[in-house]
């Protein structure tokens, strides 16, 4: 099932979701792309869009609080606030829009370390609500599911490099440019930048293939649905390299990919199994 009109890579509260988590997941995605879309679109100034955001965390923090709220991407959270779930509480709401702030101030990272830190708020948080609605608390599982929210989202940085150095955000660690003997400049049109991006792809695919142990936790359609998650994301970072890490040249799934995604799906699952 596919939410409102974004291009996503990954499955948003597609048909391998249980029906009963679909509109759980639709809302939480919902809340997700009007937050990025404060951050992200329009012309409006750095502190406007931080104010927006500020609104929209007081506005989050007031649900929880059983107070009425206007914005209906907030309010639309109540039955989830409701449902009392381990793990989803408001927390993770309020770490996404942190992560959207910072974007509109910080556009470069010094070390590995800091963009980490900026997936822990940007993607894991979603990844831990998906687990909270399947009643999945366990601390390994929890990690595994880091691992792979993280990935996704240095496999979506890498894939859209272009798009955001355009906008002025170059997520490749600083330390990662020095490493390499290059610069920032230019990014990523120069031929070196290959090399670099490379590696960074080689960082992502280790971390996202560390979390297939994740598969074990669960079950049904949910162990598939994130099965083919992982999988979207590891033909991503194929398809960058199939364009010889050119990331000036942003790669889509296509109807095309389904019987790839299908046999690394497939692979995954088998691998997860005595895994976890």
């Amino acid at each position: 099932m596919s939410v409102d009109n974004h291009y996503e890579n990954f499955p948003v509260a597609s048909i391998l979701l249980p029906p009963a988590m679909r509109p759980f997941v639709a809302a939480i995605y919902r809340f997700a792309r009007h937050a990025d879309d404060i951050a992200d679109e329009g012309d409006a100034p750095a502190d406007v869009r931080a104010a927006a955001l500020d609104s929209l965390a007081d506005s989050v923090a007031a649900l929880w609080r059983r107070e009425t709220v206007s914005e209906p991407t907030v309010a639309a959270l109540a039955p989830l606030r409701d449902a009392a779930l381990t793990g989803a509480d408001q927390a993770p709401f309020l770490a996404l829009l942190s992560a959207f702030r910072q974007d509109l101030f910080q556009k470069r990272y010094p070390d590995q370390s800091a963009l980490l830190d900026y997936c822990t708020r940007s993607a894991n948080p979603v990844g831990r609500l998906m687990l909270a609605l399947v009643g999945v608390t366990d601390p390994k599982a929890l990690a595994h599911s880091d691992a792979i929210c993280s990935a996704l989202q240095l496999i979506n940085f890498w894939q859209d490099a272009a798009i955001d150095a355009s906008r002025g955000r170059v997520y490749v660690p600083q330390t990662s440019f020095q490493t390499m003997g290059l610069s920032d400049a230019n990014f990523p049109d120069a031929q070196q930048h290959r090399a670099l991006m490379q590696r960074e792809c080689d960082v992502a695919l280790k971390l996202l293939l560390s979390g297939v142990p994740l598969l074990a936790a669960l079950s049904g359609r949910f162990r598939w649905e994130i099965a083919f998650t992982i999988a979207g994301g590891q033909r991503i970072l194929q398809k960058i390299a199939a364009n010889q890490f050119d990331v000036t040249r942003r790669p889509v799934l296509r109807w095309y990919d389904s019987p790839r995604l299908l046999w690394l799906a497939i692979g995954h699952v088998n691998a997860s199994h005595g895994q976890h």
